[in-house]
């Protein structure tokens, strides 16, 4: 599969880092270091625009090492790009550590993953197919799991 993309900023492409990596890294487009303190977020600018094909999206999720290492996350994540949006892709980051963080242009901070998607439509009735797990949920899994 091809995406068109423009990249205004002078970090590479998203790659893959590796043969069988799910998403590729985004990199921070800064004009100055900027310091996320504890609890802080901000919209970090990554210069690339895509054009993706209809019925796929682009999602923007956290890269494990800056979350265990530092506390750094993405807010809104999975963050979607979706088919029609053709705007600069920023990502929302967030730092849940106790210690101010430093992002810097060319950073690593987050990944982007390339999904095909379904769009659905409703259909409305009155009852639905009865299953064994049925209504349980937020955590009733795990209650049914240590009966057998």
């Amino acid at each position: 599969m091809k995406i068109k993309i423009i990249n205004k900023s002078q970090n590479p492409l998203p790659k893959y880092q590796t043969e069988q990596s799910a998403g590729m890294d985004l990199y921070a487009n800064l004009d100055e270091s900027i310091t996320l303190k504890s609890l802080e977020r901000k919209l970090i600018p990554t210069g690339l625009f895509l054009e993706l094909s209809e019925g796929y999206e682009a999602q923007v999720r956290p890269r494990s090492g800056l979350a265990i290492k530092n506390g750094i996350t993405v807010l809104n994540s999975p963050g979607t790009i979706d088919a029609d949006y053709r705007g600069e892709i920023g990502v929302i980051l967030v730092n849940l550590s106790k210690e101010e963080f430093i992002i810097n242009s060319g950073d690593r901070i987050a990944q982007m993953v390339i999904a095909k998607y379904e769009t659905a439509e409703w259909e409305t009735v009155t009852t639905l197919a009865a299953t064994n797990r049925g209504e349980g949920g937020f955590g009733s899994t795990s209650k049914t799991e240590n009966k057998h």
